[in-house]
């Protein structure tokens, strides 16, 4: 009865035009749309010369086993592509270090502005006294992290390498030559006398060339390769200049380089020297007036448009917070030196 129904049904989507009905001989059909018009799509696998590959294939297979399971698929990428690289979060609860030094970058008694009389004198140039307080670069020198200590050492062998210890130490010797040369054409420059001395017409070609768009900007010289002291936090320095630059009152550290130093942080230690002159200047009786801003210039020796890097108040602030964590390490370095000295009584 069941067979007779089902070739009723057969008969009638025979005769329909919609449809056409094959009986297979596993009792099953197939249908195929004939009102559409549509071609069966062909497999693109199909088309891979499977004869070509199959030995690729068979490897492929015999390789993954009969069976995954997560612990053999972590094996496996292990195996692959190493070990995870499991890195904690950084905590969150971890405070950024405060000094216990603490002492204020700027001196709310002193005016921001040199008063005509300063203006119209020679700029200030104190001789620097050597006493036992310690320089604003030894200090640093003497703080390093040890990843710049690396870097500093590396770079050291390397130059050995290629020069040997003679050569190194000829290399050594011209830079710190250049940058005293540069230093005295900038006295010169920047004084009221306004030239170069005779025998510097070699950098004027070079690290000069280099500062030219600077100087233009640069006004009002306070103060020139002069010394300055911190009372309360005990340390020295020699800086550079102290002028307006572009209406701002600066600490002006110019620098000298072989490589290209675009951003501030390509000039690692500087800004750190930077607010140590500062922070003393504000302080020092020798100076009448405070400063607040500070610009490092980079001059390059093929006569390269110098990299100005200025400092504005805010970022003085943040970097005086790190140089007094930097004091605060080298007096306790010193201090433990000095306990581990034979014969040093307290």
């Amino acid at each position: 009865l069941k067979m007779k129904a089902f070739q009723t049904i057969c008969r009638q989507l025979k005769s329909s035009k919609r449809f056409s009905v094959e009986l297979s001989p596993h009792l099953g059909f197939s249908t195929s749309s004939y009102s559409c018009g549509r071609k069966k799509k062909v497999n693109p696998y199909e088309e891979v010369n499977q004869e070509k590959y199959s030995d690729l294939v068979q490897s492929v297979l015999s390789f993954r086993g009969p069976a995954q399971t997560p612990e053999s698929l972590f094996e496996e990428d292990s195996l692959l592509y190493g070990p995870v690289s499991k890195c904690k979060p950084p905590k969150q609860d971890e405070e950024a270090r405060v000094p216990g030094n603490w002492f204020p970058l700027f001196n709310p008694e002193r005016s921001c502005k040199p008063n005509a009389t300063s203006a119209a004198t020679a700029p200030l140039k104190i001789p620097l006294q050597r006493n036992k307080i310690p320089s604003v670069t030894k200090v640093l020198q003497q703080t390093m992290t040890s990843e710049q200590i690396f870097y500093l050492e590396r770079w050291k062998q390397r130059m050995i390498l290629e020069l040997g210890e003679d050569g190194f130490a000829e290399y050594t010797s011209n830079l710190f030559l250049q940058g005293k040369q540069f230093h005295e054409a900038l006295e010169s420059i920047l004084s009221p006398q306004g030239n170069l001395k005779e025998g510097d017409e070699n950098l004027e070609s070079g690290y000069i060339e280099s500062i030219q768009h600077i100087l233009k900007d640069v006004s009002g010289v306070q103060a020139l390769e002069s010394a300055v002291q911190h009372e309360t936090l005990k340390y020295v320095g020699l800086l550079d200049c102290v002028a307006e630059y572009q209406g701002n009152l600066c600490v002006i550290d110019w620098k000298t380089s072989e490589k290209p130093k675009p951003l501030i942080r390509n000039t690692f230690d500087n800004p750190l020297q930077v607010v140590a002159y500062m922070g003393a200047i504000n302080h020092d009786a020798n100076y009448s007036f405070q400063v607040q801003c500070g610009l490092i210039v980079v001059a390059y020796k093929d006569g390269s448009p110098a990299h100005p890097h200025f400092m504005d108040t805010e970022l003085c602030s943040q970097y005086w917070t790190k140089w007094l964590l930097r004091l605060e390490e080298y007096t306790k370095k010193e201090k433990n030196q000095n306990i581990q000295k034979p014969g040093f009584s307290s």
